[in-house]
């Protein structure tokens, strides 16, 4: 247990360390939502497109 406490303090800098890691998922996470809508748009668009073009 000694050894998962000394990891999570990261050697004295957690409080820098964890906060940075858990921005990073939430701007990645944002990048990844943001393409599955903008897919989701454009090909409903495009359904459009072509049922008009029929």
């Amino acid at each position: 247990m000694d050894s998962l406490d000394h990891f999570l303090s990261m050697g004295g800098y957690a409080r820098f360390v964890w906060p940075a890691y858990a921005l990073a998922v939430i701007v990645l996470a944002g990048f990844a939502i943001e393409g599955v809508v903008t897919y989701r748009k454009n090909r409903r668009e495009l359904d459009a497109v072509e049922k008009k073009r029929r």
